[in-house]
């Protein structure tokens, strides 16, 4: 923030390397974990939805993408038309955004050779638990590149859909990854917006592969950091601790690793 009365910042070792601490003014708090929050105790609508009652086809993959219209690129909508186009019977769900942007996402859809019928828009639903619920429509959410999903990463994986995302080179751009690598998926982090659309086609193409995902994503939600409360709870209060501590010894703020 450049802030001279902010003295600590919250991350991990994925957001922050050690590489770069340098570009921070504040002193670097390092949590075992990811540096988000999991609530564990989210509900999760009973009743799965049709897919008929989200403009979703039957039958055909579909990538999602709920993020706000304004982190989608024009370098990620290029990967994810190619995607549409490459994926016959496709479709990219969207949340649904301003009439302005609506109007130019399916222009700048058809500019790229895509049906703009291929993006569906999700309306706003009244109550959270069935905005989760509907997640499990989706076959793969795509991250937004350079600045990723974050909530709405946390979301998808609660609801036991796979994010795939591409390492970014800022905090907001690597957030997604310090999810899923708190999930145990590291293998949907990639390293280029290459490696990101040749994954996003091989799972759509091999369902095989995206079942065994989902199936130890399902099992990862309460074996795995990301959603264990308690364990973040314990880490986060090691941190105040470690910061009081230093504060009451009349010591500058330095950084912090909290150790599992």
């Amino acid at each position: 923030m450049g802030a001279d009365y902010i003295d600590y910042i919250v991350a991990d070792r994925l957001v922050i390397p050690e590489r770069e601490r340098e570009f921070y003014s504040e002193k670097i708090v390092y949590l075992p974990n990811s540096f988000m929050a999991g609530d564990s105790k989210r509900k999760i609508s009973a009743r799965l939805p049709r897919r008929s009652e989200y403009n979703l086809p039957e039958t055909g993959f579909v990538f999602c993408a709920f993020n706000n219209s304004y982190k989608i690129t024009p370098r990620a909508f290029d990967i994810w038309m190619r995607l549409l186009r490459s994926v016959e019977g496709s479709v990219l769900w969207l949340s649904k955004a301003s009439e302005t942007a609506i109007r130019n996402l399916k222009r700048e859809a058809q500019n790229r050779g895509v049906d703009p019928g291929r993006l569906v828009f999700a309306e706003r639903v009244p109550l959270n638990e069935d905005h989760l619920a509907r997640h499990q429509l989706a076959d793969l959410f795509l991250d937004t590149l350079t600045y990723n999903a974050h909530a709405t990463s946390s979301d998808a994986l609660w609801a036991g859909l796979p994010v795939l995302t591409c390492l970014g080179g800022t905090f907001a751009g690597r957030v997604a990854a310090s999810l899923l690598n708190a999930i145990g998926l590291s293998e949907l982090i990639t390293a280029t917006p290459e490696a990101y659309e040749q994954k996003a086609i091989d799972l759509a193409m091999y369902p095989e592969k995206l079942t065994a995902i989902r199936q130890r994503l399902a099992a990862s939600r309460s074996t795995k950091p990301l959603f264990d409360t308690k364990l973040f709870t314990g880490d986060i209060e090691a941190a105040y601790i470690a910061m009081v501590d230093r504060h009451q010894a009349g010591l500058a703020p330095d950084h912090i690793v909290v150790l599992q």
